[in-house]
């Protein structure tokens, strides 16, 4: 069925101030310039009575497409790998981490409280307490946000708190049929019981049950959302190829200046050391325009090039109570402040989280558009974020869908993923969040700002939105 967004949106009279705004245009890499360092005059967002709650480091093994060079671990490894490279950055003791959190999406059966086993084979204590949390593309913005909860409570002074995901190797289940016929095989009580069970099995229940690459709630997957997202906003092609390019220049050029300073080396048992992302691939339009439609074929605009690829990575960040970090000595990297999480229409807003999570967050911490210095959106695809940003800027949008007043603003692109983002760092899906997290403390000190915005859309139609300020230098 047409959406209802579709249909308003294509039914607007051309002369509309909404439909002008939103036609389509060239997408402009200017914003390859390096933004202007800003002077610190803003106040800070302390709280009385509220804990200040810091990001004292993190970390992240490289992102890797999947069926690289991390194909034949398990998640737990990837996860140990970022518990274990969290311990040498910061040189925590274990014994006074208090918490462990991770989020995953596909869990390995084997291994489903992740965070548990990890935690285990990096060294901790088995009376640490670990928990493993899923919330689709923001898992690891919800393991934050819970060992911030948990700290600001009083119920802990020390969290670690990542994600991780292998896309390498996801769990493949027999069909229904056949695991109903197989557990029943294990109740029969006699040979002439389980003949006859075996007698009922029929080719189609070898078929092979995939993990689901569509919402649960619609039956669409996420990359035909998002052309009908594209579409609906009038976002071209053209447009879109052109964001991917400028997300796959920005990451090259952040690798090349050793930026990305939260990748650390992971030694692949059996094979060589990995030090950096291997999804970065700046190509140029003229490439980029000859791949075809990935998902609404064949006149799509979504298509490999301006999506993010299936990765495989894990990350991990240090999360204390200010009073406890000083008193160990440490230097935090940034406050993490107001969040809030969100939900919307799975069907036709699948993909806008950022949009309704930023307005709301900025208002619960005082500020505007334009306090903030740093954006640092989860790119799932280029058409998402370039609908999000329109979206963002528009008044009539947020009139008839927000039940706002006026639109917050879009972010502007100099302050906007200036690192690249996941379109080319990659997206391992429980991980991306601390991801964000890490760059955008690093880009505010790089910068010279101090407020920024992480946000991040997710499957279900939910969204999440942070304050992160910068701590001071």
């Amino acid at each position: 069925m047409t959406s209802m967004l579709s249909c308003t949106i294509r039914s607007l009279p051309a002369t509309s101030t909404w439909a002008v705004r939103f036609s389509v245009r060239s997408f402009s890499c200017s914003p390859l310039s390096h933004a202007t360092v800003q002077p610190k005059s803003k106040k800070t967002l302390a709280k009385n009575g509220v804990k200040n709650i810091v990001v004292v480091d993190g970390v992240r093994i490289p992102f890797l497409q999947s069926g690289t060079s991390y194909a034949d671990l398990m998640p737990h490894d990837l996860a140990r790998a970022s518990l274990q490279g969290l311990l040498n950055r910061t040189s925590v003791p274990k014994e006074v981490v208090d918490y462990i959190v991770y989020g995953t999406v596909i869990q390995e059966v084997k291994t489903s409280n992740i965070a548990r086993e990890a935690a285990l084979g990096a060294g901790f204590s088995d009376k640490t307490p670990a928990h493993t949390v899923t919330m689709a593309c923001i898992s690891s913005n919800q393991a934050m946000t819970t060992g911030v909860g948990l700290i600001a409570s009083g119920q802990c002074d020390v969290v670690v708190a990542g994600g991780v995901e292998l896309m390498s190797d996801v769990p493949i289940r027999h069909s229904r049929k056949m695991r109903k016929t197989l557990l029943s095989f294990n109740r029969a009580k006699s040979l002439g019981q389980r003949l006859a069970l075996v007698a009922k099995i029929r080719p189609d229940y070898f078929a092979p049950e995939l993990p689901a690459v569509a919402e649960f709630s619609t039956s669409e997957t996420m990359g035909h959302s998002a052309d009908r997202l594209a579409a609906a906003f009038a976002i071209s092609r053209v447009e879109q190829d052109e964001y991917a390019l400028r997300s796959h220049t920005l990451a090259r050029k952040a690798q090349d200046e050793g930026l990305l300073s939260d990748v650390i080396p992971f030694k692949v048992p059996g094979k060589d050391t990995v030090i950096k992302d291997n999804g970065v691939r700046p190509s140029s339009m003229e490439q980029m325009g000859k791949l075809k439609a990935a998902f609404v074929k064949p006149y799509g605009t979504v298509t490999a090039a301006n999506s993010s690829f299936l990765t495989d990575g894990a990350s991990a960040v240090l999360i204390m109570s200010e009073e406890k970090a000083l008193a160990m000595g440490y230097k935090p990297k940034a406050y993490l402040r107001d969040f809030v999480y969100v939900s919307q229409d799975p069907k036709d807003q699948l993909l806008l989280g950022p949009t309704y999570g930023t307005p709301k967050v900025l208002e619960r911490a005082g500020l505007t558009l334009a306090d903030i210095d740093v954006f640092e959106f989860h790119e799932a695809f280029a058409g998402q974020i370039l609908a999000n940003l329109k979206a963002m800027d528009s008044d009539w949008f947020a009139q008839n869908y927000m039940g706002r007043k006026s639109k917050v603003g879009a972010p502007p692109l100099e302050k906007f993923n200036k690192w690249g983002g996941s379109l080319s760092l990659g997206h391992p899906f429980g991980a991306t969040g601390c991801r964000l997290v890490m760059t955008a403390a690093h880009r505010l000190k790089k910068e010279g700002g101090q407020y920024g915005v992480v946000a991040a859309c997710a499957a279900g139609g939910q969204g999440h939105a942070m304050i992160v300020e910068l701590y001071p230098q």
